[in-house]
């Protein structure tokens, strides 16, 4: 039973990709931005005193990594729950700063209204 549900979510990521081959994401041209955010709630759980904590990535304005979750360990401080938020937000944007850097994304240099 197991094997076949996850089999069923295999067709369906096949079928997914398969439909949108031809499809791409476009954030503008010019110079390629990324932007984070991140907030955290100090001891927002009263029955255990953990934290909830989540950031939020925009490249050219549009988002493309997000996360929110209650923290594992519990913080002493509403200054310690933010700065480990921002540990962990800072792991992923130098991950998507190589993975970008590693594509090749280069800014488009067109005028869009023909590419339409």
């Amino acid at each position: 039973m197991r094997g076949e549900a996850h089999w069923g979510a295999v067709k369906s990521i096949l079928k997914y990709l398969k439909r949108t081959k031809d499809m791409f994401l476009f954030y503008g041209g010019g110079e390629l931005i990324l932007e984070g955010y991140t907030d955290a709630s100090f001891q927002s759980d009263d029955d255990d005193a953990k934290s909830q904590s989540g950031f939020m990535f925009k490249f050219n304005g549009g988002v493309v990594a997000w996360k929110s979750s209650k923290k594992d360990t519990t913080a002493d401080s509403t200054t310690k729950a933010e700065y480990i938020t921002a540990s962990e937000a800072t792991k992923e944007a130098i991950w998507m700063k190589n993975y970008i850097q590693e594509l090749g994304v280069v800014p488009s240099i067109a005028d869009h209204n023909y590419l339409l």
